[in-house]
């Protein structure tokens, strides 16, 4: 057994008690350091935050072409907005009409209306409406476009209570589509008076007949001097769809669209309308035509066709689509050329 001496067990003593001690006091620091630095960091954060808010708000930037169409959109709503003071002033008292109420299609799951106006793509566009009602993954090129116009799967605001009607119109995405006004008087003249369509070759036909032909036999088909002249001698109300002024269709200047489209941009403007609802990204729109086998109306169309027309049928036209070359800024020419 060995022994230790007495002064070498005590100095033994003293240096572990030592040790215990210097242990305390780092674990002490430890903490302290610790503390200090979560202090810190908050307060590091507060002042980044608090420096945050100092700096000018940096805007983004969007890409040169988005920022072209914003622009577009923002000079289109001015222009529609100044029209409406000077032309209709809008009422307090404004009540949805009934006739409109079932022009605007709803898509609920997407939260989305849209404005039918005949001869401005709308048979294209009901097809991409179908595909987002029923919620299908399908190319809409390849939906019936007889069937199109005929089916109930569409549901118009019209269907709606008035309560309801108000609170869509006031919280959906709203979109319209124009065009040139006398572009698709001649487009609706082309598809609906010299092709066999069951309502339009026969019962509007036979009408003009015989208010502009003498001999009430005659089975020709209606001329466009005589389609024009019918035009404008009816009543505003009792116009067809056709050929009826936009904004009475769609009531631009009490109901304000989101998304103002035109034929002439169609392709891009339907993009952002797709985007905007947050569509699937393989839908698109669609490039199809009933008669697929004739050219489309263009201005070079149109302009053979108005050229056959008188002074003063020129001037009724005129006044009759007043308001669409107003409202949505169409200038009263074709291919540069002032018709009077």
């Amino acid at each position: 057994k060995v022994c230790i001496p007495a002064f070498l067990r005590r100095d033994h003593r003293v240096h572990w008690q030592g040790s215990r001690v210097w242990e305390s006091s780092m674990k002490e620091l430890f903490l302290k350091l610790l503390v200090f630095l979560f202090f810190g960091c908050l307060l590091g954060i507060f002042l980044l935050q608090k420096f945050h808010n100092w700096l000018p708000e940096k805007k983004a930037v969007l890409p040169e072409p988005e920022n072209k169409w914003i622009k577009g959109q923002n000079d289109r709503r001015d222009q529609l907005n100044v029209s409406c003071l000077k032309e209709a002033p809008s009422s307090s008292e404004w009540r949805l009409n009934n006739t409109v109420a079932r022009q605007l299609f709803v898509v609920q799951r997407l939260r989305l209306i849209y404005c039918e106006v005949p001869k401005v793509g709308c048979s294209n566009w009901k097809k991409i409406l179908l595909l987002l009602t029923l919620n299908l993954d399908r190319d809409p090129s390849e939906v019936d476009q007889s069937e199109i116009h005929r089916t109930m799967l569409l549901k118009r605001l019209s269907s709606y209570t008035s309560q309801q009607q108000m609170e869509l119109l006031n919280n959906y995405t709203k979109v319209m589509f124009t065009r040139h006004p006398l572009e698709r008087l001649v487009s609706a003249y082309r598809d609906k008076l010299l092709h066999n369509e069951p309502y339009y070759s026969t019962t509007v036909s036979n009408q003009i007949r015989a208010l502009f032909r003498r001999n009430i036999n005659s089975t020709k088909k209606v001329t466009f001097q005589e389609f024009v002249q019918y035009v404008v001698t009816r009543k505003h109300t009792d116009l067809d769809i056709h050929w009826k002024p936009m904004f009475a269709l769609c009531d631009p200047c009490n109901i304000h669209y989101d998304i103002l489209g035109k034929y002439e941009t169609l392709v891009q403007d339907a993009k952002h309308v797709l985007k905007r609802i947050e569509a699937p990204e393989s839908l698109y729109y669609p490039n199809t035509k009933e008669y697929s086998s004739e050219k489309r109306t263009n201005e070079n169309i149109t302009w053979a066709y108005l050229r056959e027309l008188s002074w003063k049928h020129m001037e009724k036209l005129k006044e009759l689509y007043q308001m669409d070359f107003s409202l949505f800024n169409y200038s009263y020419s074709i291919k540069n050329e002032t018709l009077l």
